[in-house]
């Protein structure tokens, strides 16, 4: 059976082109569902073999799953996983039955994303100044992450050919390689023409072909990367928020919950958010309402309780 994993987990890559991220989240899965079947059968994890998987089988471990206390959005990956799989190998017929068939997924616990107001994201923006070009690239990315709620993966990988100043837009690729056109506010390209304007001071040793169509740079001179960007959005969290969660992506939920309260169709919010499905842009409006509800309850004199 680890033969097949092998050979799912490449199809996965070579012709659903999956991400990273999901290919090494499936081989994790896999392999610990092969640990769990080995053991239920008393042998090696080389001897299993996928026709002797029944369904039973995969409900004991999902069974131990949950009862190890793993977060559900945990086990409705792994459960993704297995049901992937073992369609893969039904439809190549290396299987007579599919025991995964009628597997349900459980559903995530909805989580309310953190969000900053926007007068802490106001000062962020101040304190990062325009002193050297380090300091303009990082009002820069700020300002980017707020003025168009990217990912951070996909500002990670912005070229400057992706700018374009004249139609106050940037072309970004998203998940699956999808393309989007996303507006940009004229504070966040005036950050950006100061940022090209300095960007070359920060090459060095390390610049290469990649790095000089970089939009963002790394002080060793490369293309800039994710962790570097948390650090620093992390720093300036720390001067002007009492938030819990001080990363990139609650820039991009708070550039959502503030255009959503501002009056945004949630449609629009959708495509700027490169979502391919409503129902994951659909969970800020929660967020709207809990903050009516924080509203009302200060400000109504009949909301407290006496």
């Amino acid at each position: 059976m680890r033969n097949l994993i092998e050979k799912f987990l490449k199809y996965l890559k070579v012709e659903r082109n999956s991400s990273p991220h999901t290919l090494t989240a499936y081989r994790i899965d896999l392999e610990q569902f092969l640990m769990h079947c080995a053991t239920q059968q008393n042998c090696g994890e080389e001897v299993v073999q996928i026709e002797q998987i029944d369904r039973l089988m995969i409900r004991l471990w999902l069974g131990e799953l949950s009862e190890s206390g793993i977060a559900r959005s945990s086990i409705a990956r792994k459960v993704a996983a297995i049901r992937s799989f073992f369609k893969y190998a039904f439809k190549r017929r290396l299987i007579e039955k599919n025991p995964a068939h009628l597997l349900i997924v459980p559903k995530k616990e909805k989580k309310l994303p953190k969000t900053a107001h926007p007068e802490e994201i106001r000062r962020m923006l101040e304190l990062a100044g325009d002193n050297d070009p380090k300091s303009v690239q990082d009002r820069a990315i700020l300002e980017l992450f707020y003025s168009t709620g990217i990912r951070l993966s996909e500002l990670v990988n912005l070229n400057t050919s992706d700018l374009n100043f004249n139609l106050k837009q940037i072309t970004v690729s998203g998940k699956g390689n999808k393309e989007r056109i996303v507006p940009i506010g004229n504070e966040a390209l005036r950050s950006l023409k100061k940022h090209l304007n300095s960007r070359s001071e920060l090459f060095g040793k390390r610049t290469d072909n990649d790095a000089r169509k970089a939009l963002f740079i790394a002080s060793g001179g490369h293309r800039i990367y994710p962790r570097i960007i948390q650090k620093m959005v992390k720093r300036y969290f720390d001067l002007t928020s009492e938030i819990t969660q001080k990363s990139p992506h609650v820039l991009r939920h708070s550039f959502a919950t503030h255009m959503l309260d501002a009056g945004a169709d949630i449609r629009l919010i959708k495509e700027f958010l490169g979502h391919s499905d409503l129902s994951a842009t659909q969970i800020y409006t929660h967020t709207s309402v809990e903050r009516l509800k924080n509203v009302y309850e200060q400000a109504h004199p009949r909301a407290k309780n006496s």
